[in-house]
C-alpha cells in the first residue's frame, strides 16, 4: 500500500512539472511577440527610408541639371564660334583688296551671273569719261568692277579704308552721242558731286571665293 502512495505522489509531481513547463512556454512565446512586432515596425521603417532617400537625391539632382544645360549651352556657342572660324579661313588665303573687291561686287554689282570679274585701278587725275578732254577727273584713286559683258554692267568706287566706299555713278563706256562735248564738264562734275558713300557688308564667304576664284585684275 505504501508502494502505491508512492507511485501517485511521483505521477502528480511529474504531471505538475509538465503543466509548469507548459506555461512557462507560453510566457516565452508571448515575450517574445512584441520584439517580432518590433522587428516589423523596423523592416518597414527600413523599406521607407530609400524612399526619403531618393527623394532627397532627386532634389538634389535638379542643380545638376542646370549645370548640364550650362554646359550644353557652352558646348553649342563653341561649336558656333568654331564653324565662324572655319568660315574664316575659307578667305584666309586671299588678300584683303581681293576680298573687298568680291564684297563690293556681291554688294552692289548689276548681275551676280558672271562668269569673270575685271578689276581695272584708275588713279586720281584721270578724267572720268577718258573719250572726251572737257571731262572732270577723279578726285581719288577709285577702282572699276565689271563682268565681261557689257549687260554686267559695272561698280566704280574709291576704298574709304573704314568698311566704307565712294561710289562714283559711271558707265563702264561711254557713246559719243551720249553726251554733247560741251556739256560733258557739267556732267562728269555732277557725278563727282552725287558721289555716294556706302557701307560694305561683310557677305556671304563662300560667294565671295567664287568671285575671287574668277577675279581678272588688270
Amino acid at each position: 500500500m505504501k508502494k502505491c502512495r508512492k507511485i501517485c505522489y511521483c505521477n502528480t509531481a511529474l504531471l505538475l512539472m509538465i503543466l509548469l513547463a507548459g506555461c512557462t512556454g507560453s510566457k516565452d512565446e508571448e515575450a517574445h511577440q512584441p520584439s517580432n512586432q518590433a522587428s516589423a515596425v523596423q523592416t518597414d521603417e527600413k523599406h521607407t527610408e530609400p524612399e526619403e532617400s531618393t527623394k532627397i537625391r532627386k532634389d538634389e539632382a535638379e542643380p545638376i541639371t542646370e549645370s548640364e544645360e550650362s554646359a550644353t549651352k557652352a558646348a553649342n556657342e563653341t561649336s558656333s564660334a568654331e564653324e565662324k572660324r572655319k568660315e574664316d579661313n575659307v578667305l584666309a588665303a586671299y588678300s584683303s583688296e581681293k576680298i573687298e573687291y568680291a564684297r563690293v561686287w556681291l554688294q552692289l554689282g548689276p548681275n551676280q551671273e558672271i562668269d569673270e570679274l575685271n578689276v581695272r585701278h584708275i588713279s586720281a587725275g584721270e578724267p572720268i569719261n577718258p573719250n572726251d578732254d572737257t571731262s572732270a577727273s577723279y578726285p581719288e584713286d577709285v577702282t572699276q568692277l565689271a563682268g565681261s559683258r557689257l549687260v554686267d554692267g559695272s561698280v566704280t568706287y574709291h576704298g574709304n579704308g573704314d568698311g566704307t566706299i565712294h561710289v562714283y555713278n559711271v558707265p563702264l563706256r561711254w557713246d559719243s552721242d551720249d553726251v554733247e562735248k560741251d556739256v560733258m564738264r557739267e556732267v562728269t562734275e555732277n557725278i563727282i558731286k552725287n558721289r555716294k558713300t556706302v557701307y560694305v557688308d561683310t557677305g556671304d564667304n563662300e560667294k565671295i571665293k567664287r568671285l575671287i576664284d574668277i577675279m581678272m585684275i588688270h
